[in-house]
């Protein structure tokens, strides 16, 4: 069989029980609260990390911060595993497909793969972006460097101010301390708050890497559950997963919050990017629902399209969730230093995994 005409012309039909279920009117008036509930289900949960870091218990620098964060972490390294990489499968392994070259190699895994590899790529030049935009700074204001740290706050959009003997302070928005540029004791502090501020510099550059690139895969799978369930004309299948993604959204969303309320954006770019992923879903709803009378989900080439950007998605958010989430939090001093927070934030991460793991049964 050809395989640019099976893209094109062939088709397979949904199965006799969702045939059953069809019906476009009730679907309908589904969507729409699909629509409302996704959206607000992810302005919550982009909201509470944003809004409460201002609350000691939600700070970055919190216990409960750390293991709620961790328990993101499990809920986007699940989200990848056991909801996008078996969806890639299925759609790629589908009957209607062509023997050749679809069932003879693993596409998904293999797609996957790369996707994660060419986000590691994503990942180490973006760093080096920062990291050497940063570097100009420093030239600029011609900063020692072991005061390295007191340029992420001008790379940031933070105020620096002047003290009284004309020496320049920079405030760090992470806890409020202020660090004169020259006048320091003479017992050595000067060097020690350097080193300290120059490691939470290259954590704060850190974390805009890691929020972007995350916001990249969590957008692009919210786009296709989106369209997946903007297209269906079956309440039986629309019902299960309007709860389903509600909480997929609330608790993507918060993992997302997480990240950006840890790279310390302004005000309005942390606005911007929370708020592009939570209507990005309630859109792709929408833009399903539009064009559900003309497009077939069970097309060769809708399957094709779906399989690869599921396993594309799969591949980006099971990097981010190994890497730049867990492996980023649980090897840090901190955690090595800390047997209630290891504790805790273990149990916070399994939970989560296996929390939206267990919604696989319903989406």
């Amino acid at each position: 069989m050809n395989l640019s005409a099976s893209l094109s012309t062939s088709s397979c039909s949904d199965s006799p029980i969702l045939e059953a279920c069809r019906d476009e009117k009730a679907a309908f008036i589904l969507k729409f609260v699909a629509i409302a509930s996704i959206l607000l289900a992810g302005i919550i949960g982009v909201a509470i990390p944003l809004v409460g870091k201002k609350w000691q218990l939600l700070r970055s620098e919190s216990s409960f911060f750390f293991a709620t964060k961790a328990f993101a972490a499990g809920v986007i390294l699940a989200t990848g595993f056991v909801h996008m990489l078996p969806d890639a499968t299925s759609a790629l392994s589908n009957p209607c497909l062509p023997e050749v070259p679809w069932s003879s190699f693993p596409f998904s895994g293999f797609i996957a793969m790369m996707a994660a590899l060419a986000t590691l790529l994503a990942d180490f030049i973006s760093t080096q972006y920062y990291e050497g935009k940063q570097e100009k700074q420093v030239q600029t204001a011609r900063i020692e460097p072991d005061d390295l740290a007191s340029v992420v706050v001008p790379l940031l959009g933070k105020e620096s101010v002047t003290g009284p003997q004309g020496g320049e302070i920079y405030t760090l928005g992470m806890n409020g301390h202020a660090i004169n540029d020259r006048h320091t004791n003479e017992n050595g502090q000067m060097h020690e708050d350097s080193e300290m501020l120059s490691d939470d510099a290259d954590g704060v550059v850190r974390n805009v890497v890691v929020s972007q690139v995350l916001e990249l895969g969590i957008v692009s799978h919210s786009i296709i559950i989106g369209l997946s369930l903007g297209v269906s004309q079956s309440p039986c299948t629309i019902k299960p997963l309007l709860g389903a993604l509600s909480l997929h959204q609330f608790f993507e969303g918060f993992a997302l919050a997480g990240c950006i309320s840890q790279a310390r954006f302004g005000i309005l770019r942390s606005t911007m990017m929370a708020g592009f992923f939570a209507i990005t879903a309630p859109i792709s709803v929408g833009i399903g629902t539009g064009i559900s009378s003309f497009y077939n989900p069970n097309s060769p080439r809708a399957l094709v399209i779906e399989g690869i950007l599921d396993s594309i998605s799969a591949g980006i958010l099971v990097y981010m969730a190994l890497v730049d989430l867990i492996a980023a939090e649980f090897l840090t001093k901190r955690m090595k230093s800390n047997l209630g927070d290891q504790l805790v934030s273990f149990i916070s991460l399994f939970f989560g995994a296996g929390l939206m793991s267990s919604l696989a049964a319903w989406a």
